[in-house]
């Protein structure tokens, strides 16, 4: 049977909020016209983002052990073969669903040309570059610089790549930037080996992404199609713009690259939400919001900041994300696909946060800088990806010397994606913290979650969104939603009728509202749009209420048009529930550190309307596992009367 791995879910997958593109913001081409680009951009020769290989004042700055890291980490690849990327392997994706494996055996070669780039830098004895020549030469001679899983951007689909027809994804525009910047730093050290090599590098970024970017405006990403977009946008653009400015020397197409990429970047800025909600999570705002301000940092610093739109209030706000929907250490908020536990890069937080001169956002990544110890030695997760690396080594200083202050927002609503959170107390992670969603059924990354939410206690999670697995050819296929942590009935929401949410734009909430004062914060929806006709639902009123450091308060109230099944109430927890045969209408739920006593929390139910069920979900995935251990448990409150009306109220306590 065909692959449903089709350009097209990809598309729906992938859908950002439901607003036209007739109500795009032109940020930058409406601000800047191409004759505009023309007269202040910077010539490949003029711009100098950063000290070239032997320059006085450049890489001798660095504190020693930070240099020593680099250093290091480069002699550990000294000899090392390149690992070998078979087509067997390539092809997994399509015969099994494989796609980690090639990823990591593409990724390897990159980290390990990305170290030994650097170590040269550091030392500049040019003790590494014969190595990095080898590298340079075998990612050069790869048949495809993207990943399986991204082939439906080629015409002859799934399988091997056509190298015929380049196609530009994720990783073969990051692949460029990283070929762009070995390129600026050690072209001449590699003429010495050859010219052949240099000349390899602006042949194959030319081939594989300049020219096709340039002559094409059919890939989705680019938005110019109306296609939905996502974080693809802005992190692809920020590569191949990073290619430009590097490497194209024809000044006419250098400049109509340039405003090309800003007319795609406005096709994100267009349809982004204006209170700055990123509905990939924040595990996602990294290459979404993040990867926007790797594109404008770039166009000001090649414009001598004449390309500037930080100060406006949209930009701020997307920046602001990623600290509104931190809950504590390395916890955020995590709906849809995101994980629980998000590592960030301190060195772009703050960054951003400088741009757009927020104090609160460089004081969190002062924090997070602290927390992870960075700057102590290097950031792992930014090998191979050079345009995060590069910057970062230059503020990592700054980060470290600013005061450091963790963003414990009281409270938090972002009304266009319909996200909410708020804490028991202000700045502080102490006590009970809520987030809640509506939305609808087609987000980014969507999972059918309209109307979910969870609790955290003290910092720590209680009752969970369990996120996703591992990537597999299922993920983004017309089976995504086989997946049971898609599935509206492994989420923190009701079974109606035997029936779960459905997916697609038109299964959402209604009547989304928000409020908080000094004693409660709460979110009401009714959700019953989220379910199909079968669930023969007409009415389901949900309001979830922060008591400040009292209590969470469900409280619900529906009507059906009848009732074939009994109602079910889910609840999603990582800690270990218990059901006493004497203490009716409580579940005790173990606190993190004590999971065998039963002591903790306790939810309260009115035992004379539902059953209990508890059922353990054993975890075999490598993520999820990673996340949340070895079981989740749903714990199932079923109703036993089937009246068509109804309320009830569920609470939880410490």
């Amino acid at each position: 049977m065909k692959i449903f791995y089709t350009l097209f879910f990809i598309f729906y997958i992938f859908v950002l909020p439901g607003k036209s593109f007739a109500d795009e913001r032109k940020l930058l081409s409406n601000e800047y016209s191409l004759n505009d680009v023309q007269n202040i951009l910077l010539g490949v020769d003029e711009w100098h983002p950063y000290p070239k290989y032997g320059e006085n004042n450049g890489w001798d700055r660095f504190p020693e052990d930070l240099r020593k890291t680099h250093i290091s980490l480069g002699e550990q690849q000294l000899g090392k073969p390149w690992t070998f990327l078979p087509a067997t392997v390539f092809l997994e994706f399509q015969r099994t669903g494989n796609r980690s494996n090639y990823e990591s055996l593409a990724s390897s070669r990159r980290g390990q040309l990305s170290k030994l780039v650097l170590a040269e830098i550091f030392e500049q004895k040019q003790r590494f570059i014969d190595d990095i020549v080898n590298g340079v030469w075998a990612i050069c001679e790869e048949t495809y610089w993207g990943l399986p899983a991204h082939l439906s951007l080629q015409k002859a689909g799934f399988g091997l790549p056509d190298v015929i027809e380049p196609t530009v994804d994720l990783v073969a525009a990051e692949t460029a930037n990283l070929l762009a910047w070995t390129y600026y730093f050690l072209g001449e050290e590699l003429d010495k080996v050859s010219p052949l090599v240099s000349q390899r590098i602006e042949y194959e970024i030319d081939r594989r992404i300049l020219t096709p970017n340039f002559t094409r405006d059919d890939f989705w990403w680019m938005g110019f199609e109306g296609n939905h977009i996502n974080n693809w946008n802005p992190w692809v653009n920020s590569n191949w713009l990073t290619c430009v400015l590097l490497i194209e020397k024809d000044k006419d197409r250098r400049d109509r690259a340039v405003y090309k990429i800003m007319k795609s970047l406005d096709k994100f800025i267009g349809i982004y939400p204006q209170d700055g909600g990123c509905d990939e999570g924040p595990a996602y705002w990294p290459r979404a919001g993040g990867s926007l301000f790797d594109c404008l940092d770039l166009l000001a610093s090649a414009s001598n900041n004449k390309i500037n739109i930080f100060d406006d209030p949209l930009i701020k706000n997307i920046a602001a994300f990623i600290y509104r929907a931190y809950i504590n250490k390395s916890y955020f908020i995590n709906f849809a696909d995101a994980p629980p536990r998000v590592s960030v890069e301190p060195a772009h937080i703050y960054r951003f946060g400088k741009s757009i001169n927020d104090s609160t956002m460089m004081r969190f990544a002062g924090f997070c800088a602290n927390y992870q110890s960075n700057g102590k030695g290097y950031s792992p997760r930014s090998y191979g990806r050079l345009n995060r690396h590069l910057p970062a080594l230059f503020v990592t200083q700054e980060v470290n010397a600013i005061q450091p202050r963790e963003p414990n927002i009281k409270d938090f609503w972002l009304s266009d994606i319909q996200v909410m959170g708020a804490r028991s107390k202000d700045n502080s992670n102490k006590g009970f913290y809520l987030a809640a969603k509506g939305g609808h059924n087609a987000e980014s990354h969507n999972h059918n979650d309209v109307g979910n939410f969870i609790v955290y206690y003290d910092g720590e999670p209680l009752l969970i969104d369990a996120g996703s697995a591992v990537y597999t050819k299922t993920t983004f296929s017309d089976q995504r939603y086989t997946l049971w942590f898609t599935q509206s009935g492994y989420h923190n929401l009701p079974l109606l009728n035997g029936v779960m949410q459905k997916n697609g734009r038109e299964f959402a909430v209604a009547n989304a509202r928000y409020h908080a004062d000094d004693d409660k914060a709460w979110f009401f929806a009714d959700i019953a749009g989220a379910y199909p006709d079968s669930a023969q639902i007409k009415k389901w009123e949900r309001k979830i209420i922060l008591v400040r450091d009292k209590q969470i308060r469900l409280e619900e109230e529906y009507e059906f048009q009848q009732v074939l099944q009994p109602v079910v109430l889910n609840f999603m927890t990582a800690n270990k529930p218990f059901v006493s045969e004497t203490d009716k209408g409580k579940i005790s739920i173990a606190a993190k550190d004590n999971q065998n006593s039963g002591k903790g929390f306790t939810l309260h139910y009115d035992h004379k309307k539902f059953d209990v069920n508890i059922e353990p979900k054993k975890l075999t995935d490598s993520r999820m596992r990673n996340s949340w251990g070895e079981t989740l448990y749903r714990i199932r409150l079923v109703a036993k009367d089937k009246n068509t009306t109804g309320k009830h109220i569920i609470t939880i306590t410490h």
